[in-house]
């Protein structure tokens, strides 16, 4: 999945992902993509650890990255974000996300995206529905 021409709108302006400090990556299988976020002050609890929440955050956007790259000219908005954090990451660390489609639909996207560390390790499970507005 190609996510060059998402890239450009993401970088073009502040925003949550740049704020974390997310990059997205294109892969070579249409049903996939990556992002990496390496893990310090602007997406760690206090305590030195990613917070749950940037880890949320990176799986709903890395899902709304490769909805964006399958449907060019639509909105496409998580409606829907649920996940298990199983492990816990130090600051210093990055974690990659994995993306994979379960479900394209008309209006409805489905993904699974698991974050991983450098180690390989499985940090958190994430399922993402996002809603595929079209353009009128």
């Amino acid at each position: 999945m190609n996510v060059d021409k998402i890239n450009q709108i993401i970088n073009s302006k502040p925003n949550l992902s740049t704020a974390l400090g997310m990059e997205f990556i294109s892969t070579p299988e249409d049903d996939t993509c990556m992002a990496r976020m390496k893990v310090d002050e602007r997406n760690r609890q206090p305590f030195g650890f990613l917070s749950g929440g940037a880890s949320l955050a990176l799986a709903e956007n890395v899902a709304g990255v490769a909805s964006s790259s399958l449907c060019p000219g639509c909105a496409c908005v998580g409606i829907e974000v649920s996940g298990s954090h199983v492990k816990a990451v130090v600051e210093g660390d990055t974690v990659t996300a994995y993306a994979r489609l379960l479900h394209k639909g008309g209006t409805l996207h489905v993904w699974n995206v698991d974050i991983k560390d450098t180690a390989g390790d499985l940090i958190s499970n994430v399922r993402v529905t996002n809603y595929v507005i079209k353009n009128k």
